[in-house]
């Protein structure tokens, strides 16, 4: 348990920055989800405006060090390879 008043401080700080957090990447989450959705759903058109949609959201989750950059990346990329595999199918 903090004793003092700034590690007291610190606790509240961390546990509101957590709950913070947890709610940006649950957001992330659910705008990848969508794109999966409409990528099983098998709507290029719609698969394609929700990965646009998407995108600049997870980037910002990278800039506000909720996710590594490689990780968006990789999520990025392999959501936008399922996209264009629709359109080819």
């Amino acid at each position: 348990m903090a004793n003092s008043p700034q590690a007291k401080k610190r606790a509240r700080q961390n546990e509101k920055n957590r709950k913070h957090n947890a709610s940006l990447r649950s957001m992330a989450r659910t705008y990848m989800k969508k794109v999966q959705a409409k990528i099983a759903a098998g709507n290029y058109e719609e698969a394609q405006s929700a990965l646009k949609e998407a995108q600049p959201i997870l980037d910002s989750m990278v800039n506000k060090g909720i996710f590594a950059k490689s990780k968006v990346a990789r999520h990025k990329s392999r959501l936008n390879a399922k996209v264009k595999a629709l359109k080819a199918a």
